[in-house]
């Protein structure tokens, strides 16, 4: 099943409809905005997850939603990683970000996982931290818990600005395939923090 060229795109979030608003499921919610924009069926059961293949923007890609809950991201990576024989630089890891405001999209490539679970479980069974990330920004809570935060769901004044935010997600994700990771983090880091809810 080599394919030195495929892409494999992974959102992280929590399965089921418990969990499908939930700040930290915003990497599921922009993988199935995409699979959508691309045609894509997210319906094949494999590799503990949900996953599907095709072309966009004339690039071959995997996308996958992990169905191990958060804190085992990896344990479906990792399989569909080595079946498809992707290189761990041809990966690209959706996820929400504390550490940045909400609506604020950043990309980037390798370094630590900054406490997030999901990527601490697929750096550990990758072996390697070496694989693209854009990271969605939702900001952090002004008091309470942050593992409490995650897991609920936007608030009303934000949840207006959420359509917007997977769209440019989606915006930033092609020019990344059209440009390359590298090219694209100039222009998509270089975009001001916004939606200002």
């Amino acid at each position: 099943m080599a394919d030195r060229d495929r892409l494999l795109l992974v959102g992280l979030g929590n399965p089921g409809p418990r969990y499908a608003g939930n700040r930290h499921n915003v990497g599921f919610m922009v993988l199935d905005h995409l699979a959508a924009d691309a045609g894509i069926s997210l319906s094949r059961k494999a590799f503990k997850g949900t996953c599907g293949t095709g072309d966009w923007e004339n690039q071959p890609l995997v996308l996958l939603k992990p169905e191990t809950f958060m804190n085992l991201s990896g344990q479906s990576v990792s399989p569909a990683r080595s079946f498809y024989d992707v290189a761990p630089a041809r990966i690209i890891v959706l996820h929400d970000e504390l550490d940045l405001p909400f609506g604020t999209l950043r990309l980037k490539v390798g370094g630590g996982h900054a406490g997030h679970n999901g990527l601490r479980s697929i750096m550990a069974e990758l072996g390697t931290g070496d694989f693209a990330r854009l990271r969605i920004g939702i900001g952090r809570p002004l008091k309470g818990d942050v593992a409490d935060f995650v897991l609920q769901d936007f608030a009303p004044d934000q949840r207006a600005w959420v359509p917007d935010l997977l769209d440019r997600s989606v915006a930033a994700l092609r020019l990344a395939l059209q440009q390359g990771v590298a090219r694209a983090m100039n222009t998509i880091n270089a975009e001001p923090k916004k939606p200002s809810a």
